[in-house]
């Protein structure tokens, strides 16, 4: 993620400082990612994205648990959000992300139309 965050910077001659505004962070926090000393909370992946103007990470998801996480990263959402949004437990939301379980028709729908896609 840092070398993407450097090398979009760079490529519009924006200084850290420029970046940190946009993304709603201070410009040690731009350091530290683009030097991989840290990683972007996932409030935060939205904003990158935007910045970027791609997404800066592959999806290897394959089950329907992976899509669910992959995509709710997408978003920026914790668990505990998506969950609060779905009308579930955290935990149940948990379960399907490990393919433990899976939701139900409605609840699919509803996953379908919160994370903008179709499982």
């Amino acid at each position: 993620m840092g070398d993407h965050l450097r090398k979009r910077r760079l490529d519009l001659k924006l200084y850290q400082k420029d970046v940190a505004k946009r993304i709603g962070v201070d410009e040690a926090t731009i350091y530290n990612w683009e030097n991989n000393r840290s990683f972007p909370p996932l409030c935060f992946i939205p904003k990158i994205i935007e910045l970027l103007g791609y997404v800066p990470f592959e999806s290897r998801a394959r089950t329907l648990g992976e899509k669910i996480v992959y995509s709710r990263r997408l978003l920026g959402l914790t668990q505990k959000k998506l969950a609060k949004s779905l009308g579930i437990d955290p935990s149940t939301l948990g379960r399907w992300e490990r393919n433990e379980s899976q939701p139900n028709k409605k609840l699919l729908e509803k996953l379908n139309t919160l994370l903008r896609r179709e499982f």
